[in-house]
């Protein structure tokens, strides 16, 4: 515990040599308003930047995608409040060390009365015990706790530390942002560029800016290695263009985590988009999700259900193709499997939809599950069941099932196949399902036709 000795208001990271540190490292901010993006939580009169100006909080998860600013907002805490930083890492920690840490900010308070932030990165990392060790500290304030995840904190972290903690969620940071980070990190002489001697064009600076979609550490380390890989001309000049930030950049980064809220917002919205046909939106999202590695299986079996759900008996035959577009990917694999997933999204997107079926069963359901089960009626039960109530004294009415194909060309006799003649089915108009609307309705009329008659 050496770092007990280290003289108030400072703490490891503060000695770090920073010249062998990455520029993305060295440009973090040292301010709330220094830091790019989060206007909606840092702008003047915003809940944090209150909390952070009036020295008022306790415990504080972080939650968004890489690269957003969740480990130099603490940074930025820790310094504004001169408090004492300490990082854990959520991958590497342990209980034991959590422990080591905690005992460390107990005797910090008392020999130097300097309070301790304990930052967890990956928080989501933490297993329940991980974090059930946390959680008496956080009560009594032993540390200020802040926590970041990548991950949906409301999925990944227990309720317990969910309910003495504040969740600020963090957005990608705009690309305006990140354009004027990076004409920053170029000119600064102390922590970022501005020693070497580099012209960079705006044209430059505005593709890797947009490249890094959001992340202003895959920007930083795009200007770096542009900056120190590009040989420098005759004028010792080092130009950067659009051709090396092209290069520096390479392919834009596509944010999914297949365990995460990525995996399922983004096929949350193909399928909505399906239903809600519109082809050219579903086939983004296919691409999007095969583009980031989606098992295209996990897909395939979303269309059949969606050919299913919504399309429904509107166009029966999407559902034919739905199937088939599933197996031809199964069979073929990747790359091959985007083609039949592609058939199958634009014909379930472009099909008349129709959810009466499923709605209808639904509700069949809904009534099973409420307790309201119906005795299958006497004419519709086996020969065996009634002779076995017979012999136990049961009375059976002695009624007779009507066998449908002995009725006329139609094969249809009225009889009751449902107690109380609940109507659970409502066929739509849309697509061929207004057939089966129209069959219903002359059956209808024909029961009624064939009941006056008898």
């Amino acid at each position: 515990m050496a770092d007990l000795f280290t003289p108030h208001g400072t703490s490891p990271e503060a000695s770090l040599d920073v010249r062998g540190m990455p520029l993305a490292a060295r440009m973090r901010p040292e301010t709330p308003d220094e830091i790019a993006g989060q206007r909606h939580l840092l702008a003047p009169g915003k809940l944090l930047r209150r909390a952070i100006e009036t020295d008022r909080f306790s415990s504080l998860i972080f939650y968004g995608p890489p690269g957003v600013g969740k480990t130099t907002l603490a940074y930025v805490i820790a310094k504004h409040t001169s408090a004492y930083f300490v990082m854990l890492s959520g991958v590497e920690s342990n209980v034991s060390e959590i422990r080591d840490k905690i005992a460390e900010a107990k005797a910090r308070m008392s020999l130097h009365n300097q309070r301790t932030i304990l930052f967890v990165d990956e928080l989501h990392r933490f297993n329940k015990a991980q974090q059930d060790v946390l959680l008496p500290h956080l009560e009594s304030g032993t540390v200020r706790f802040i926590g970041a995840t990548t991950e949906n904190p409301y999925f990944a972290i227990n309720s317990a530390m969910l309910s003495r903690s504040q969740v600020f969620p963090l957005e990608p940071i705009p690309q305006q942002d990140i354009f004027q980070l990076l004409q920053r990190a170029v000119s600064d002489p102390v922590r970022g560029l501005g020693k070497m001697p580099l012209t960079i064009d705006d044209e430059a600076l505005a593709h890797i800016a947009l490249k890094a979609d959001g992340d202003a550490r895959k920007a930083l380390t795009a200007l770096e290695v542009a900056a120190l890989s590009t040989p420098a001309s005759e004028d010792d000049k080092i130009h950067i263009t659009l051709e090396v930030a092209e290069e520096s950049i390479q392919q834009k980064a596509v944010r999914y985590d297949r365990d995460g809220d990525g995996h399922y917002d983004t096929i949350s919205a193909y399928i909505k988009s399906m239903r809600g046909s519109d082809p050219d939106a579903a086939l983004y999202w296919l691409a999007f999700m095969l583009n980031a590695g989606e098992d295209p299986r996990f897909i395939a079996r979303r269309l059949v259900i969606c050919a299913s759900e919504d399309v429904g008996l509107a166009d029966s035959n999407a559902l034919r193709v739905a199937l088939a577009a599933s197996r031809a990917a199964e069979m073929v694999g990747m790359p091959e499997a985007r083609i039949p997933l592609a058939h199958a999204t634009v014909y379930v997107a472009t099909a008349p939809k129709s959810n009466s079926a499923y709605m209808a069963f639904e509700a069949a359901m809904q009534d099973v599950r409420e307790g309201k089960t119906l005795p299958v009626p006497d004419h519709l039960a086996t020969t065996t069941r009634k002779k076995l109530a017979r012999l136990r004294g049961v009375s059976v009415e002695d009624t007779t099932y009507k066998y449908a194909h002995d009725f006329g060309d139609e094969h249809f006799v009225p009889q009751a196949y449902l107690p109380e003649g609940r109507v659970y089915y409502h066929p739509t108009n849309n697509g061929l399902e207004l057939r089966i609307s129209e069959r219903m309705q002359y059956l209808k009329k024909l029961a009624e036709k064939m009941n006056q008659t008898s």
